[in-house]
């Protein structure tokens, strides 16, 4: 995102699941920011609850495929019925919907890039990756990978995941405390 003001986007990938997006929105009310949640449709459909308090808190919603698909391993007309399988659960909860789209992995085609901007999606993906999904890594190495990338405008990536869980806990409170502190703010993305 542009980076001429002191702006950060946090963004959360492959929820909701009850195990960890609770946490994450009670962590986010306390500190009263809004984020970004990029959605398996997969998991809307088997928590639709926790998908209902993402949209009740007033946090955008993305679509992440059905499945988390990784679009250079999948051909073209099944990512895309794939991205429509999700953009239906999507669509079943939110009125206007924001289209925006993270493809699981950042790996897309061309093709299926060219497909979903032209419906109208903007493709998001992120220049500060926490790698909180990454069980080789220490939770502190987790935070450090956030707090020493962020920058004007960052896009940053966490997950609120089962398999992330240890690390996302360790590494976000702490990387929003660091964040506040050198006076950066908060944003969704439209």
């Amino acid at each position: 995102m542009p980076g001429n003001q002191k702006t950060v986007y946090l963004t959360f990938d492959d929820g909701p699941v009850p195990e960890a997006t609770p946490w994450v929105l009670n962590l986010l009310k306390e500190h009263n920011i809004k984020a970004t949640f990029f959605c398996i449709g997969d998991n809307i459909q088997k928590h639709p609850d926790t998908f209902k308090q993402i949209i009740d808190d007033g946090h955008a919603i993305g679509n992440h495929t059905f499945n988390h698909l990784n679009g250079w391993s999948t051909d073209y007309k099944k990512y895309i019925e794939n991205f429509e399988k999700c953009e239906v659960s999507i669509l079943n909860s939110i009125t206007p919907q924001v289209k925006l789209f993270r493809p699981p992995y950042g790996k897309i085609k061309r093709r299926q890039a060219l497909q979903l901007r032209k419906r109208g999606y903007k493709i998001i993906m992120w220049d500060v990756l926490s790698a909180d999904f990454d069980q080789t890594i220490s939770p502190q190495d987790c935070l450090n990978n956030v707090i020493h990338n962020v920058t004007n405008g960052s896009i940053i990536i966490f997950h609120d995941s089962i398999k992330a869980s240890a690390n996302l806990r360790y590494a976000l409170p702490k990387a929003i405390k660091y964040l506040k502190e050198n006076d950066y703010g908060f944003a969704v993305l439209t």
